[in-house]
């Protein structure tokens, strides 16, 4: 048989590597930096680096520019060696690797100027969001194009995985990324209420699940075998694996919102689902670690395999924990709090993170010819690594257990035992703990750093790698008894559309019936479209973060009612756009703000941004002072509302026109309401629109009962 000859392209695995371990520093100190700010809100320094603006940087950073290239340099190096053949363009390769980087620059540039979506993990802006869908499609033509020339006529079980990675994202992404823009930067969602809360966790919970799990249970289905130098344990449980993680995981979106507004059909399709995928999930980890069997006592002398080990280990206990999670008697409990950050971080940290790290420990001395530099500088990054999640996940589990306790506490007269601040102070050392957990994880990132430039600088990149294989036969010819799943590994189109459609089905049955049938979102005649100033304000809500530690949602708990006033109702949303119910409580819920004993004065509202701690003492939220010297931008307001009248806000014709001159007469009233509380300050400042927000909130729910006391 004729033997051709070929080279695997190792450059665009070094590029990618490196931008790993740049990105996944940089993440992981913006992760630092606002972890800090918790324990120390001086750390706020400007509005550029306050808590509501880099949060969501770490978060994008983390999982799109460091598991994000982590993935594609664990992709392209498998995909060549498993195909036996190049990738299909070099000219594609080094579009992807810039086109990539140059999305998370703009990311890193935008998020803290204050231009967001203000969606979790899909903060965005619209121009962004095109920029990713140009360059995952350019991903996915030099994937399947590698595919389709392969050497290799079955296709491993990693590339399923990679497959269903690339088709899933795309749905997720252009669903989610739906936005009509009202100027070169800015736009709103597609979507309003409980229908963008529900397209938001169905993104949510999906993209944790086909970018940060799918593809990472590719590269361990490659490299653990590899590094342990075993077959996989069970070819048979990898198709159960694959097949049923990809369907059942679609569905679980809804769990992220139990007890919400959400309707209650929605929100048990996503608890039975949720539950279900600890099989399917505990399936693959057992795959992963019976494959080291007979080679245990490897583990304690080989670093990589250390890594290895913790990572799958960590994604057992996270898969186990997400189910638990979608209870809604442990959700009654664990969500808006710390509980949900450690659940979150044991998954990043372990999973993602140290699988990441034994990959690059395993490829960086191969394409360089070379021994690791030091054994020992990677097994303290090992421990360090370890300790780190610890001191991080396990003071973060106990905050959340506590603030739990603490919101539904009682006293004997039938009165909350605590207030929302008490609570907040509570958790410094908490915070504190979890930021020297950081510190220890950052560390080991450098010792990795240091090591894995000392190992390059001892080798020399092997930029073209040769290999040698037979063509693949035109023909295929199966063998009796050949397993019946042998047919579709040979067919990556089919196995393509058949994941596809294979995820469809979920979401299709829980996103169509929220959109199309009106019971779901029953309206409400007293809630009306924001005033052009309230809208205005809305917008600073979003753009400076503040969902990201306030909650605008009031869940049916007596806690809750006694706090916070009337629980909250599906058609109070209409008009939101995007919905801004919040995931973590760091501060009070806001949903009734505007009304009942929760009501403060305008003044309060000004003194609060100026300096949170001189109103409510031992508060950790970030001080606000440019809001008073910064002139609100009103020449988007036409826009806006034109925008808005698109999406169903129902809006007069021609009223934008009159706008702004509404928005002068409310914004002179704050101001004169000001100005009788001794504070002089022009109607044309950003907080005067913040505190119309603030005090519109609740307002449209007229019998909403007193909290019976302060939150």
């Amino acid at each position: 048989m004729q033997v051709e000859k070929f080279y695997y392209d190792n450059k665009i695995v070094r590029n990618f590597a490196y931008a790993t371990v740049i990105w996944g520093a940089v993440g992981m100190l913006v992760g630092l930096i606002v972890a800090l700010q918790l324990v120390f809100p001086v750390l706020n320094i400007t509005q550029y680096g306050s808590f509501g603006r880099l949060r969501p940087l770490h978060t994008n950073a983390v999982i799109f520019a460091f598991v994000g290239n982590g993935l594609f340099m664990g992709v392209y190096y498998s995909l060549q060696r498993l195909c036996k053949a190049r990738m299909f363009s070099d000219k594609l390769s080094y579009i992807h690797f810039w086109g990539w980087q140059l999305i998370i620059v703009a990311a890193a540039i935008t998020l803290p100027i204050g231009l967001t979506q203000g969606a979790e993990y899909a903060e965005l802006i619209w121009p962004i969001d095109i920029a990713i869908t140009v360059i995952w499609v350019i991903f996915g033509w030099n994937m399947f194009g590698t595919i389709i020339k392969r050497r290799e006529k079955h296709l491993y079980v990693a590339i399923w995985f990679y497959i269903a990675t690339f088709v899933t994202v795309a749905v997720l992404h252009l669903v989610r990324s739906g936005q009509i823009p009202y100027t070169w930067l800015q736009s709103y969602s597609w979507y309003s209420g409980v229908q963008d809360a529900l397209v938001q966790w169905w993104y949510g919970h999906n993209a944790v699940a086909f970018f940060l799990t799918t593809p990472y249970l590719g590269l361990m289905y490659y490299f653990m075998p590899k590094a342990a130098n075993r077959p996989v344990y069970s070819y048979r449980l990898s198709i159960i694996h694959f097949w049923a993680l990809i369907f059942l995981y679609i569905w679980a979106g809804p769990h992220h919102l139990l007890y919400t507004a959400l309707p209650n059909w929605a929100q048990s399709l996503g608890v039975v689902f949720s539950f279900m995928l600890i099989f399917p999930s505990w399936g693959g980890m057992i795959n992963g670690l019976l494959t080291l069997r007979g080679a245990w006592d490897r583990v304690r002398d080989d670093v990589i395999l250390k890594f290895m080990v913790v990572a799958v280990t960590c994604y057992g206990m996270a898969t186990f924990e997400g189910p638990m999670l979608s209870l809604k008697s442990v959700s009654a409990i664990a969500h808006y709090t710390d509980w949900i950050v450690a659940h979150v971080h044991v998954g990043a940290l372990g999973w993602n993170g140290m699988l990441t790290f034994g990959v690059l420990y395993w490829v960086i001395p191969r394409m360089f010819k070379t021994e690791l530099y030091s054994k020992k500088l990677a097994n303290n990054h090992f421990w360090l690594g370890t300790l780190g999640i610890l001191f991080y996940a396990i003071p973060m589990y106990w905050a959340g257990f506590q603030q739990s306790s603490m919101w539904k506490q009682f006293t004997e007269a039938g009165q909350l035992k605590y207030t929302f601040l008490e609570t907040v102070t509570y958790m410094k050392p908490f915070y504190a703990m979890r930021s020297l957990g950081g510190v220890l994880y950052l560390v080991g990132v450098v010792f990795m750093i240091v090591n894995l430039y000392k190992t390059v600088k001892a080798g020399k990149l092997v930029a073209n790698e040769e290999a040698e294989a037979a063509p693949l036969a035109k023909e295929y010819v199966a063998h009796k008894g050949e397993h019946w799943h042998r047919w579709i590994e040979r067919k990556p189109v089919q196995l393509m559309v058949l994941s596809l459609v294979v995820i469809l089905i979920g979401g299709a049955i829980e996103l169509i019936p929220t959109f199309l049938v009106k019971e779901n979102v029953p309206t409400i005649s007293s809630v009306k479209p924001y005033t052009p100033l309230e809208l205005q304000g809305r917008d600073l809500y979003v753009r400076e973060g503040c969902y990201t530690c306030h909650s605008q949602m009031i869940r049916p708990f007596r806690s809750e009612t006694e706090r916070y006033g009337e629980y909250s109702k599906a058609g109070e949303f209409v008009y939101d756009h995007p919905f801004q119910w919040g995931s973590k409580r760091t501060g009070p819920d806001l949903a009734r703000e505007g009304v009942g004993n929760l009501k403060k004065s305008d003044g309060w509202h000004f003194r609060h941004f100026r300096e949170p701690s001189s109103m409510s003492e031992g508060s950790v939220m970030p001080a606000y002072p440019f809001m008073l010297q910064n002139d609100l931008d009103i020449s988007t307001t036409e826009a806006k509302i034109n925008a808005l009248r698109k999406l169903g806000v129902p809006y007069e014709k021609g009223y934008e026109k009159n706008a702004n001159a509404d928005l002068v007469e409310q914004s002179k009233q704050i101001a004169n309401n000001l100005k009788s509380d001794s504070i002089i300050i022009s109607p044309k400042k950003e907080v005067i629109a913040l505190i119309a927000y603030m005090q519109r909130l609740g307002k449209d729910i007229t019998n909403s009962p007193t909290p019976t006391q302060n939150r």
